[in-house]
């Protein structure tokens, strides 16, 4: 088979396979509440894939390098999740969602203009989270109304999905390990929840779910974690997966302490 064929090709089904689970895990975000919502949205069902497919096309320490970037912007995520949490309060989705995009880009085009080190990243991320999880518990419990999702839901969020791996997977050798680590963790899953919750449900609501995001960011911080020194280690297969595990698990131990009465 020709090469750029055989490019074409894979380059599809990557970007279809992640777009339908993203679909899959998004949808059962919307089901279940703020607090399981936030969490499944936070897991890595649109990083991970992408990872994976980074993987197959890059060494170790080109995987370990990019979980510093992606580190990087899990702050900037953070901070992006609590911005639309705390404006969608008072008004509509537009203005909730263009302001808080703009501070992504901000932060964004701040973060790039660092050479982060893992010690520096994990600094920013400490500090970062400390604070945001002390600002968002007030939005965090408010009960989310069931809905039906309509197709035309899936249709953005599948191609905003398939857009983001095409584009990653496509430019990861120019952009190399830093810029492939930052469009990872583009935060495609949180703005297609506000886009949809948001007028669906009511502001507050959608708020709910993203100040429970950040809690769940605490999970994917750990997971980057993991995969930074443990692909450096044991190579990408046993980083991705421990890393896997790391945040399916922060998301099951926040669960259980939340039922249990733990103030998480």
């Amino acid at each position: 088979m020709h090469p750029e064929l055989y490019f074409a090709l894979t380059l599809i089904i990557k970007m279809l396979v992640t777009a339908a689970f993203v679909l899959a895990a998004t949808v059962t975000a919307e089901r279940v509440g703020p607090l399981v919502g936030g969490l499944v949205a936070t897991l890595p069902i649109g990083a991970g894939p992408v990872y994976v497919f980074l993987a197959l096309d890059h060494d170790a320490d080109f995987i370990a390098k990019s979980a510093v970037a992606t580190l990087a912007i899990n702050a900037v995520n953070v901070v992006f999740a609590l911005s639309y949490a705390v404006l969608a309060q008072r008004f509509s989705r537009t203005t909730s969602m263009l302001v808080a995009f703009l501070v992504w880009l901000l932060l964004a085009a701040l973060v790039l203009s660092i050479d982060w080190t893992f010690p520096k990243v994990a600094i920013l991320n400490i500090l970062v989270l400390a604070f945001s999880l002390w600002l968002a518990r007030p939005f965090r419990h408010v009960r989310v109304a069931g809905f039906r999702t309509r197709w035309t839901d899936l249709a953005i969020r599948a191609g905003l999905v398939a857009l983001l791996v095409g584009l990653v997977v496509t430019f990861s050798f120019r952009l190399g390990p830093v810029g492939s680590g930052v469009l990872a963790v583009f935060p495609v899953v949180l703005i297609s929840i506000m886009f949809i919750l948001h007028n669906r449900v009511g502001g507050p609501a959608s708020a709910a779910v993203l100040a429970n995001a950040v809690l769940g960011l605490v999970g994917f911080a750990l997971a980057c974690t993991v995969l930074h020194f443990a692909t450096s280690t044991f190579g990408s297969a046993v980083g991705l997966s421990l890393a896997l595990l790391t945040s399916i698990g922060w998301s099951l131990a926040v669960i259980v302490g939340r039922r249990h009465g733990i103030p998480v």
